[in-house]
């Protein structure tokens, strides 16, 4: 059996583990990075926006007035008792150094504003409202701001945040050991000394190619075809039993999970979120829940397992927010400006996942005019699909109600209440329209599995933390000797209600975090000393 030896030992290398590995680095340790494919992990096929807020330098390029207060009361709302008032706090009020931080890093930001609302912005926008900020309920509580930080960058961005942190990483020259996967923990007497691995760094070359080729597949367009993901993922697992060999690494002062959730661990899902069927994978493979695993079997205890982001979006095009969202009572469901995540926990939690949006003919006459300008590709692929095979129509409300197989009369009292001085559901006046205008269209947005229309979907739940270290904590909530966790392994900021750039923010704040802790771990710093 192989063996190798470092002070910090991090397991994955998406956004979290390349903050931590940076983090530790810069505070002296020697770290290793073991990484089961060429790393990115879900960071890189998401949408690379950071929230960060309190004045960051881009929104002051933009002209936007935010401060920490205003960051805090709106997340104090979204996030609940998920972490406690002093790390929320300490998280806003190092947002602005975050930003800054990542620039230092390579990782480029722009403060572009976006002028209207939406789920994700075109190529010409990178600050924009990713959150409810600007929702009913939310902005008379805090002031609302724009705060997704979009990494700048064609198309969806996270393939630019991994690809300037993995330089930076190099540049540190830290080790990534990379297709290599963790089987376990090695515990003695308590304390977290290390991991043993199966590893193709002495593979045969061809090997290690089709492994990375297989991988890089799996992952995209693997999460856009589930059905495609499974039988590559299969010929990696393939090759990994047949050709890798065994390493033990040790860790001199710590281990830090950074591994991922399990959203493609369809048997935990089922176990701890079963409501939650038919979305979008959103992550790689690897989110298969082992980082969490490894955890719990070292002594670890978990929180929000049950919590699923599951994403319904009916935006771009901005003016589908003039619409209403019902059930197939015809009855509201959701204030429509509300985040996406919003939207689709409402609709799973209380209505079966069923839902449609009633609008009238001008809404869908600007939605054609202006889907394109603010649309990525695959947004402009969705609104075709809407509008074409998720749609039917009406000369009447009633009369597209009996099409959709919605209940008319209870659509129709909707849409006079939606007529009303005030919106029943709190939908700010700016984004309210008059549905008065035939034909009228019922799209369906219910949540299923749907190629044309997917409901992307990650898990927020993981092991519990030390929220000044990112130490793991047990059952009775002392921290395991040697063991840390970030990112989405790990409990943290959006565990309880995810909005765009949350978990990315999440990722670097708990990465660092862990990182810098684990490094100054082992005497160096008395234990009751808060180093982050």
């Amino acid at each position: 059996m192989d063996e190798l030896v470092a002070d910090v030992v991090i397991v994955g290398f998406g956004a979290a583990g390349a903050c931590a590995a940076l983090e530790a680095a810069d505070a002296g340790a020697d770290v290793v990075i073991v990484e089961r494919f060429a790393g990115g992990g879900a960071s890189a096929v998401s949408g690379g926006v950071v929230y960060a807020g309190g004045g960051t330098g881009q929104q002051q390029e933009a002209g936007v007035d935010d401060s920490v207060d205003a960051m805090y009361d709106y997340l104090r709302l979204e996030a609940g008792d998920v972490v406690s008032e002093k790390t929320l706090r300490r998280f806003c009020e190092g947002s602005r150094e975050m930003i800054t931080w990542l620039e230092g890093n390579g990782v480029p930001f722009e403060g572009s504003l976006c002028p209207y609302k939406t789920s994700y912005p075109s190529d010409e926008h990178y600050l924009y409202y990713s959150g409810s900020e600007a929702a009913g309920g939310f902005r008379d509580a805090a002031n609302p701001a724009p705060r997704g930080h979009r990494v700048k960058g064609p198309g969806t961005s996270g393939k630019m945040l991994m690809t300037r942190l993995a330089e930076a990483v190099r540049r540190r020259g830290i080790r990534v050991l990379s297709q290599t996967r963790v089987r376990s923990l090695i515990t003695e007497q308590g304390v977290v000394t290390g991991l043993v691995a199966d590893t193709l760094r002495d593979a045969p070359a061809s090997v290690k190619a089709r492994h990375g080729r297989l991988a890089r597949y799996s992952a995209k367009p693997g999460i856009y075809v589930p059905a495609l993901r499974k039988p590559l993922h299969r010929r990696v697992e393939r090759l990994e039993r047949a050709h890798a060999r065994e390493l033990r690494i040790t860790a001199r002062r710590g281990v830090v999970l950074a591994a991922g959730g399990f959203i493609a661990n369809r048997g935990m899902v089922r176990e701890h979120a079963p409501a939650y069927r038919g979305g979008l994978p959103l992550g790689t493979a690897a989110d298969d829940g082992s980082g969490i695993r490894m955890g719990v079997e070292a002594g670890g205890a978990t929180a929000e397992l049950g919590r699923i982001s599951a994403w319904r979006f009916v935006t771009p095009p901005s003016a589908f927010l003039g619409g209403i969202i019902v059930d197939a009572g015809g009855r509201r469901i959701i204030d429509e400006s509300r985040y996406g995540a919003a939207v689709g926990e409402r609709l799973i939690e209380r209505h079966d996942g069923q839902g449609w949006l009633l609008v009238d003919a001008p809404i869908v006459a600007e939605a054609r005019r202006d889907g394109a300008k603010q649309s990525q590709w695959f947004q402009g692929l969705q609104l075709r699909f809407l509008l074409r095979r998720g749609r039917v129509t009406g000369a009447t409300v009633e009369e597209a109600a009996h099409k959709a197989g919605v209940d008319p009369q209870g659509l129709r009292a909707s849409v006079e209440a939606y007529h009303g001085a005030e919106d029943p559901m709190g939908k700010p006046a700016e984004f309210a329209r008059r549905l008065d205008n035939p034909p009228f269209s019922l799209i369906d947005v219910s949540v299923r599995p749907n190629l044309g229309y997917p409901t992307p979907m990650l898990t927020l739940g993981g092991l519990v933390v030390d929220e000044d270290t990112g130490a793991v904590r047990d059952a009775e909530g002392a921290p395991i000797k040697g063991l840390y966790a970030a990112g989405r392994t790990a409990v943290g900021i959006c565990s309880r209600s995810y909005v765009s750039g949350l978990s990315l923010a999440d990722c670097v704040f708990s990465g660092r975090r862990a990182g810098i802790n684990s490094a100054l771990a082992q005497g160096v710093l008395d234990k009751n000393e808060n180093v982050f």
